[in-house]
């Protein structure tokens, strides 16, 4: 701990809500006294067995224990496991949200989404920009990542200098010419830092990341040995491929289209600001592309994540209404697979490969670099900054315990000892006279989001869609009269979704007799009470099923009084 540090300075808590042992969701609360900033509000994209989920954010319960103290949102870069779940974090804010140009560019559409005007507007920061929120003055450090206009946040607490490296890769050939800032990092290693808290996504890749200019050889190979159309699959974020790819497109005489939502958005976006640079002349729209011969046109596509509404989806079953593949295309997908959708990509390039057209991915050519930095550029900043305090971020958890390991070697000769922590997320980090150490876990998650519903998707629902997908459904539909409780006519039951091994005719006419011989049954108490009677129903119906298949479908007596 820092001797200038007053015994008396109040501790400052630092609580991960996601982000630490998994990829995305990355968001970060740092507290003093009555003060809580966040950096970072992301989002995640769900697995395929998250039925009618659209998108997965950070359970917000820790916010709601500080209401009307989190006084600043801000945001490292524009990706959307660091901004996605912006639109649902911001009304707990109390306070702006700061971003680079970028970023907030890249935000504003989701805030006019959800139709939110935020109270206390959004403020615009620039890379050596300094901001002072409560007893935390912020510095921003630009940093080289597979987008421009990223930073690392410096916040300086009372108990001392705490670095947040966000998302990146030392690029020293930076497309955008703005390289990372190794000297910043250097001079505050010198001053001193409490604790470093350093991105582990590429812990476990040897040597050195490559730059983003390091595609553009594959890329001019691919244009100098292709006769027709070349359909580039990429995240719509990847500003610096759209460059290179538009670049390529001017130098052998080609059009550009921006197709599918999000690329489109992103690439006017980018154009704006002035981090894309499309020559006049150069750009076509989607519906454009079928008036062009195929050898004088190159489309950059949404969809490099096999996503079934995705632009690339619908050109690979041959579905979009402007985009054909027929040889000699060409298909480039520059861009890693996500864990857990290999199988969504492998479906799209099965499709291509029927449409007779060639499929290029990082496995072929070089069409792909990460964003994140490799372990020697992880140890480089390590080594630069010499931390008090190391605390390894962003990664699943095999990754935050390599990166501990090995910062745990690469400090191991400097004169003051590195204390490395191991954090999840819910782990409240207290930094104080005592040092630094975890002392408490609280409730974090994850809040399942259905855009369709324009809210949360609870365990409850969720459970019903996966009985429904597993088993089907069968409804049982009776008219009761009010008066008397007698069955007006033989119950109707039909089935969805449902497979048995028999007659289901046979099936679902003996299913309709038990309901009538278990209505009969029913007191007149029981049949003329609707809720009671649906119950009893369901409970009977479910139990002849599970019998007679040994499949156990979601039941629904549908009970009218007449």
């Amino acid at each position: 701990m820092d001797a200038a540090v007053s015994a008396s300075a109040p501790p400052v808590d630092i609580m991960p809500l996601g982000g630490l042992g998994e990829f995305g969701l990355n968001m970060m609360a740092i507290s003093c006294a009555d003060t809580t900033i966040l950096i970072d509000a992301g989002s995640m994209f769900p697995e395929p067995d998250l039925l009618g989920v659209d998108l997965l954010i950070p359970d917000l319960s820790y916010l709601e224990t500080r209401k009307g103290q989190v006084k600043a949102l801000i945001l490292t870069h524009g990706h959307e496991d660091h901004i996605g779940a912006v639109p649902y974090v911001l009304p707990h804010v109390d306070g702006p949200l700061y971003g680079t140009r970028l970023a907030l560019a890249l935000v504003a559409p989701k805030l006019e989404e959800h139709g939110l005007e935020h109270r206390h507007g959004t403020r615009t920061i620039e890379p050596g920009d300094v901001i002072t929120v409560g007893p935390f003055q912020i510095e921003f450090i630009r940093v080289t990542h597979s987008m421009p206009d990223c930073v690392a946040i410096v916040v300086r607490t009372p108990q001392g200098v705490l670095i947040h490296t966000g998302d990146f890769k030392i690029d020293h050939t930076p497309i955008a010419g703005e390289p990372f800032d190794l000297r910043r990092f250097a001079q505050l290693g010198a001053e001193g830092v409490l604790a470093l808290f350093g991105d582990s996504t590429n812990i476990d890749r040897r040597g050195y990341t490559g730059s983003e200019i390091d595609v553009e050889d594959a890329f001019e190979e691919i244009f100098t040995g292709t006769e027709g159309k070349i359909v580039v699959a990429a995240f719509a974020s990847s500003i610096y491929r759209m460059q290179i790819v538009t670049d390529l497109a001017v130098q052998f005489d080609r059009k550009v289209a921006f197709v599918g939502r999000g690329m489109d958005r992103n690439s006017q976006v980018a154009q704006r600001l002035g981090f894309l640079r499309v020559p006049t002349g150069t750009l076509i729209r989607d519906s454009d592309v079928p008036n062009y011969p195929q050898q004088d046109v190159v489309c950059l596509v949404t969809g490099s994540q096999g996503e079934a509404n995705a632009a690339l989806s619908r050109i690979a079953i041959d579905d979009h209404r402007y985009v054909r593949l027929t040889p000699p295309d060409r298909v480039v997908i520059s861009a890693r697979s996500i864990p857990g959708n290999e199988k969504a990509i492998g479906r799209v390039m099965n499709h291509i490969a029927r449409r007779g057209v060639d499929i290029i991915t990082e496995a072929t050519k070089r069409v792909h670099v990460s964003g994140h930095g490799a372990e020697e550029e992880l140890k480089l900043v390590l080594a630069l900054v010499r931390p008090r305090y190391f605390i390894p971020i962003h990664g699943e958890y095999r990754q935050l315990a390599r990166h501990a390991r090995v910062a745990e070697v690469v400090t191991s000769g400097l004169p003051t000892p590195v204390d490395v922590m191991t954090a999840e997320n819910g782990d409240v980090i207290r930094f104080d006279h005592d040092g630094g150490r975890i002392v408490d876990k609280a409730p974090t998650g994850r809040v399942l989001i259905d855009s369709t519903r324009v809210g949360e998707v609870g365990d409850e629902v969720l459970r019903d869609r996966r009985h429904l997908a597993g088993d089907g459904v069968v409804v049982a539909m009776v008219a009761i009269n009010r008066q008397t409780g007698a069955v007006d006519n033989l119950p109707e039951v039909v089935a969805r979704g449902f497979v048995t091994d028999g007659d289901s005719d046979a099936l679902l006419a003996e299913s309709a007799r038990l309901i009538s011989v278990v209505i009969a049954e029913a007191s007149v108490e029981e049949r003329t009470d609707p809720g009671l009677i649906r119950e009893k129903i369901r409970l009977e119906l479910r139990r002849f099923l599970k019998k007679k298949t040994g499949r156990r479908p979601m039941v629904l007596p549908v009970v009218m009084e007449i």
